[in-house]
């Protein structure tokens, strides 16, 4: 497992991969060429992959996405060391905070 800031990335088994999500449609990546994982909302600052993948979100409002690099990529973050990540399929999930009478995501 990998984490970066207020982002989780597990590896997910091939087997583990929902049905799906080959044929989902992918997140676009950012103008400068990223997949974004998560935007600050405070800094503007973005937890983003740098490489080849693809980035697929499922049905939940909190998330969790999926990550697919097929041949490894990079996480990187202006505020967090980077982190390599080998080639392989991941979920993405982003850090969560209760707040009374509700949950949401953590901004940073």
């Amino acid at each position: 497992m990998y984490r970066q800031g207020d982002v989780l990335i597990a590896p997910l088994a091939e087997s583990a991969v929902p049905r799906g999500a080959l044929d989902a449609t992918s997140e676009p990546r950012d103008r400068r060429g990223r997949l974004v994982l998560a935007l600050g909302e405070v800094t503007g600052h973005a937890h983003a992959v740098v490489g080849p993948g693809r980035l697929i979100r499922e049905d939940d409002a909190f998330g969790p996405m999926l990550l697919h690099v097929p041949e490894g990529a990079r996480v990187v973050h202006e505020e967090h060391a980077a982190i390599s990540l080998p080639k392989g399929w991941y979920r993405v999930v982003r850090q969560r905070e209760y707040v009374p009478g509700s949950v949401r995501i953590v901004a940073d």
